[in-house]
């Protein structure tokens, strides 16, 4: 199960995040619905390891992941802009993260069509990313953020910019998927029909602020108090790089995640400090 536990995020004398704490079942979905610019993709970024709190923990079961760097937690992500690889074809896009760890490739080329069977798009392994269609486009950065076998999904709005009928049918496809696949996941959105659609359960950020995660105190990791100085600086990476491309970072409110794709490669944002 993953475990957020009074998680806090300041950006200058705004508080962004107030003692987030949260649980959420392996094979569980649970959207967190709320307004933009109300912190919930910079919730997201604190769970994958893309940014850091100022105070709080992230755990997964028993492994204390709150310094753990992004790339060793085995999270993935899709956010609103796919950023696919424009230079690859679909089959590549899909089966980047398993070549990067080196799975082989009669191994990858099984789950990648496996992957693409599922999310409906069986037979495009040879297309050109630039000439999908958006709906195709959200299906193959979801088969691509699958294709590690992730611990966590996190999904920041990823069904943005749809017309409703093709929304709608969807969030329907995604709920069959993440149920499929039996995946742990977080469905950001804003819109409470789409989270009725696609989760288990529905949470606010407001409900979340203050409240204490109900699990055994044993999964429980200590929290060690404010970060020092020096906490965000991670050596570098000793494993295999990253299963997506790197995001851009946007210039807009916190809560604007402009990143897609299994987090992790990305550099630490900086948090500041209270």
């Amino acid at each position: 199960m993953l475990i957020v536990q009074g998680v806090t995020v300041t950006y200058g004398a705004r508080t962004v995040l107030d003692r987030v704490s949260m649980v959420v079942e392996t094979g569980e979905t649970v959207a967190l619905l709320g307004p933009s610019g109300s912190g919930k993709s910079t919730l997201l970024r604190v769970i994958a390891g893309l940014a850091l709190a100022d105070r709080g923990q992230i755990a997964w079961g028993d492994d204390d992941l709150t310094h753990v760097p992004a790339h060793r937690r085995r999270i993935g992500m899709v956010f609103q802009d796919e950023q696919l690889f424009p230079h690859l074809r679909v089959a590549d896009n899909v089966a980047f993260g398993l070549r990067m760890t080196g799975v082989s490739k009669p191994a990858r080329l099984d789950r990648v069509g496996e992957l693409l069977e599922l999310v409906g798009l069986g037979g495009y392994e040879t297309r050109q990313v630039t000439d999908l269609s958006g709906g195709e486009a959200k299906r193959v950065a979801l088969a691509r953020a699958l294709a590690p076998q992730p611990r966590v999904l996190l999904l920041d709005e990823p069904l943005t910019g749809l017309d409703r009928d093709l929304h709608d049918r969807l969030a329907d496809e995604l709920r069959r998927i993440l149920q499929a696949t039996s995946t742990t996941a977080i469905h950001v959105t804003h819109d409470p029909d789409e989270a009725a659609r696609v989760a288990d359960r529905t949470v606010t950020l407001t409900e979340l602020a203050g409240a204490r995660p109900t699990i055994h105190p044993r999964t429980m990791p200590v929290d060690p108090g404010p970060r020092r100085a020096d906490a965000h600086r991670f050596p570098p990476p000793a494993g295999p790089r990253s299963s997506a491309p790197r995001p851009r970072r946007s210039s807009a409110d916190a809560d604007s995640g402009h990143a897609s794709g299994a987090a992790t490669d990305r550099p630490i944002e900086r948090i500041p400090q209270r």
